[in-house]
């Protein structure tokens, strides 16, 4: 599962050939969650408001750049890093 973007101890990866609808996984400590790139809403697990808002703070900035790595991630391509939340 390729490493996109880290962040104040938030990880954030996609996964190759992975399941409609795009979407990405977020890590931060024993916090799991996938969040959907078009709503930004979480699809499955928990992560603290205060986390969740600086992954949404960070995806809304990056949600075209998201887009074409899960298009990469599709097809098996090399995904892009995305510039961390500062």
């Amino acid at each position: 599962m390729p490493e996109i973007s880290r962040f104040l101890g938030i990880i954030i990866t996609m996964y190759y050939n992975d399941h409609p609808p795009p979407h990405f996984h977020v890590r931060y400590n024993q916090q799991k969650a996938i969040v959907d790139i078009e709503t930004l809403s979480i699809l499955e697990g928990k992560l603290s408001s205060r986390i969740l808002a600086l992954v949404v703070e960070w995806a809304n900035l990056h949600k075209t750049k998201l887009m074409n790595n899960w298009e990469k991630a599709r097809v098996n391509d090399t995904l892009e890093k995305i510039e961390p939340l500062e």
